[in-house]
């Protein structure tokens, strides 16, 4: 299965779209609103040490500030302009350290509540990450974490797939995205003392399949398809796919892009 970059290429893409990062996530914003809402209808007490790994430009944790005022919040981020942008944005209620979630850089048992938006999806090493994330949680703490799973952006992968004869070295250029039974199996072997996984869809609209490459560009996941040169210096074969794209999902003139969203609800052994 394809997997991203090494990390330093993904923290530098990152870090080179922080600015306009905000202008251009659509489904995040929404992940972002759900997995906070999913947050407070679980827990069962307020938090008072919260992290949020692959904080971005911190509006998950800005929203989670506005819920649990009193608590004391912490962002990781790996791209160092993202960590900037969160600092700023939050100010003096956050701390924000420049890390990678493979290899948090904090002590076991120090938060009750950590939480991750969009972002697992892109870690090369997903049973690493989900470890990392349980061995910093308190006992009895809790796990909120959200990120596209397989079945994300299935239009594009079909079209291109479609269009490319004897490409096998093109399409594995696309990113493949984790499956649930690959969460499953990461969490069975954690020991949560209680989890939940679902799936969520979620739809944004394009003008065409250059402006859906445009926004993945401008928000650094470049990087997760061995860069948005996916197709960009094969004119021919993007031209080809953005006709069949619109052909087969177009409506009103505008192509959908699906991502299928993963939610983990789970509860370290107290």
């Amino acid at each position: 299965m394809n997997r991203t970059p090494e990390a330093g290429f993904i923290a530098s893409e990152f870090h080179k779209y922080a600015e306009h990062y905000d202008r251009h996530v659509l489904v995040q914003r929404r992940v972002v609103t759900q997995l906070a809402g999913s947050v407070e209808l679980h827990l069962d007490r307020a938090p008072e040490h919260i992290l949020d790994v692959g904080t971005g430009t911190g509006a998950l944790l800005e929203q989670l500030h506005a819920c649990y005022s009193s608590a004391r919040l912490t962002g990781v981020d790996i791209a160092l302009n993202m960590c900037l942008k969160s600092q700023q944005k939050m100010g003096a209620y956050s701390q924000i350290v420049n890390g990678t979630v493979e290899a948090l850089p904090f002590k076991a048992d120090t938060f009750d509540l950590v939480v991750s938006a969009s972002v697992l999806q892109w870690v090369s090493d997903l049973p690493a990450a989900i470890r990392e994330i349980y061995r910093v949680v308190t006992p009895g703490g809790y796990i909120g974490i959200a990120f596209f799973c397989r079945g994300s952006l299935h239009e594009l992968h079909q079209c291109l797939s479609e269009v490319t004869v004897g490409g096998s070295s093109k399409m594995s250029r696309l990113h493949r995205f984790w499956t649930v039974d690959d969460v499953t199996e990461i969490i069975s072997r954690l020991g949560f003392a209680s989890s939940v996984i679902s799936v969520e869809t979620e739809v944004d609209w394009y003008d065409d399949l250059y402006s859906l490459l445009r926004a993945i560009k401008s928000i650094g996941a470049g990087a997760v398809s061995g860069g948005t040169e996916l197709g960009l210096g094969w004119r021919g074969l993007l031209q080809e796919t953005s006709r069949r794209y619109q052909k087969l999902y177009g409506v009103n003139d505008r192509i959908p892009a699906t991502y299928k969203v993963l939610y983990l609800a789970g509860r370290t052994v107290g």
